[in-house]
């Protein structure tokens, strides 16, 4: 066996399904699930949350890029897999390979689709793709007004099938934008349905939209199309819900832990870590943990954020480096060398989460999790 640093995650299996099996609940029956696995499952681990989604019943997947598709497949043979960022030159026939649903915007997507699939002697309409509509995020997908040259080539003679239509809501905390946008991915519908096309999915709506109750426009279109509406939860399935949702249901899946693996102490005046940006104004205990913005411990939480100690806040002082943080015990009884120190996660009744972190590094949730360094091992819990 291989030693490692003591600094690790841990995946708690039981809360990633009971937030998938929550979210499913409240989307209803009529709804299916996407659940988006990208970018390493949210820093959660890909292949692990994905198989353990799907051995609870998800059949749809939705990755970054096609790298991200292709090792899927393997994981989860039977799993529909949606590439969510579309397609670059030359991945269109290892798309049709490995059975990976891409989702497209552009007439050179669809032309790139089609050379491969006939390569493949793939029949006519038996590869499914996924249009996406830009009804104001300004990202990717088709512009409303370049829709028919892209309708015009899926109804012609092509190995290419129109299986859903999508879009991505910007701000899905405001009423007023979410109803433009939801006016424009209605005309949008109306031009599908005009052109003779009956695509079995309407996918439009996130976390947001998953914690959510209530009628919704998407599953009203989605039931006038004659298909039926997906949402894509992302972050929630993790456990967290983006803007001011109430995440009460929801239970974080990740803890990132770390040791105490050496203690010292200094003398009013005596400085720590680079530029001495901490200075001790009394005599102080410190404990070096072996973790650092290289494991993706923020530096922005130099001198502000904090970890947990026997069930106690020490701050984080002085600057994180590439490999260290230092957190201050003075306060805390006891602190040996090996002692356990919870960086997200809880210890006796205290906690911190990503959310914590990412108000006091001035971003979100999201970006704290994915950059957690791919040299945390993630260690998988019941």
């Amino acid at each position: 066996m291989t030693a490692t640093r003591p600094t690790w995650a841990e995946i708690s299996r039981g809360n990633l399904l009971h937030n998938y099996q929550w979210l499913g609940e409240r989307a209803g029956s009529q709804t299916q699930l996407l659940a988006v696995v990208k970018a390493n499952a949210y820093g959660h681990g890909l292949t692990g949350c994905a198989q353990a989604l799907v051995g609870a019943g998800a059949s749809w997947l939705g990755v970054t890029c096609l790298e991200e598709g292709v090792a899927l497949r393997e994981a989860c043979p039977e799993a529909r897999i949606l590439i969510m960022t579309g397609l670059w030159q030359g991945e269109a026939d290892a798309a049709v390979e490995h059975r990976l649903t891409p989702v497209v915007w552009e007439r050179q997507h669809l032309s790139w689709l089609e050379a491969a699939a006939q390569m493949r002697n793939v029949g006519a309409g038996q590869f499914p793709v996924h249009l996406e509509i830009d009804t104001g995020m300004s990202r990717q997908g088709v512009q409303p007004a370049q829709m028919d040259l892209l309708l015009e080539q899926l109804t012609g003679e092509t190995p290419l099938r129109l299986e859903a239509v999508m879009t991505h809501f910007h701000s899905p905390d405001n009423a007023e934008a979410t109803e433009e946008q939801e006016r424009a991915l209605a005309g949008a519908a109306e031009a599908v349905m005009r052109s003779g096309l009956r695509p079995d999915y309407l996918s439009a709506g996130s976390s947001a939209a998953g914690l959510r109750q209530g009628a919704s426009f998407v599953t009203e279109l989605a039931t006038r199309m004659g298909a039926r509406r997906m949402q894509r939860p992302g972050i929630a399935l993790y456990g967290y819900a983006p803007g001011a949702e109430s995440q009460a249901q929801l239970l974080p899946v990740l803890s990132w832990k770390t040791r105490v693996v050496s203690l010292r102490e200094i003398e009013p005046g005596e400085s720590v870590g680079y530029d001495a940006t901490f200075t001790a104004r009394r005599k102080t205990r410190l404990g070096l943990l072996p973790v650092g913005y290289a494991d993706g411990l923020n530096r922005l939480l130099s001198n502000q954020g904090w970890v947990l100690v026997r069930g106690q806040q020490a701050p984080i002082v002085g600057r994180i480096s590439m490999d260290h943080a230092v957190a201050d015990v003075t306060d805390i009884a006891g602190v040996e060398r090996g002692d356990e120190v919870v960086l997200i996660g809880e210890q006796g009744e205290e906690k911190v989460t990503a959310a914590d972190m990412a108000r006091l590094c001035g971003t979100i949730a999201y970006e704290v999790l994915c950059g957690i360094g791919a040299r945390v091992p993630r260690i998988w819990v019941d």
